[in-house]
């Protein structure tokens, strides 16, 4: 329940955050590689039911953000969404690596299609969209890795 919470929260929050100081871009790029992190933790939890808690977050984020904004965030996730849950269909790798596949496909459109929506696809917010989501999605599958390792050897 705590994934699909802050799930929820992460996407209305980094909305209102662009809608409200849209000059602070780089950071908000920097906090929405956590918001694949989690949406991929939700899929993993709910299924299809990711899809219920996307639609909360962005009828959230129309109440609570600018309309353009919520609008690209809404095309964006719906489409990184379909990339994802094709990813968690149709592998059947560990978890760990499906969670890589899904981002490695679904970061770069959503990228270009949010920030290209809002009219701030600039070279420094894209490179650092996509470092910081990369990035933190490699974190997960480095200690999901890890704790996969440590339980073989224990076991």
């Amino acid at each position: 329940m705590i994934y699909l919470i802050a799930y929820i929260s992460s996407v209305v929050l980094i909305n209102y955050a662009f809608s409200s100081a849209p000059h602070l871009d780089i950071i908000w790029s920097c906090w929405g590689g956590l918001v694949f992190i989690l949406r991929d933790m939700v899929q993993t939890r709910y299924g299809h039911g990711a899809l219920i808690a996307m639609l909360m977050a962005l009828v959230l984020s129309y109440a609570t953000s600018e309309p353009a904004i919520a609008l690209a965030s809404a095309t964006a996730f719906f489409v990184s969404e379909l990339i994802d849950w094709l990813v968690f269909s149709i592998t059947r790798r560990p978890l760990r690596d499906r969670l890589w596949l899904s981002s490695a496909l679904s970061i770069p459109v959503d990228t270009f299609i949010f920030f290209g929506m809002i009219g701030a696809l600039t070279p420094a917010v894209i490179g650092t969209a996509m470092a910081s989501k990369f990035a933190g999605v490699t974190a997960v599958w480095l200690a999901m890795a890890f704790r996969a390792r440590r339980a073989a050897v224990a076991g």
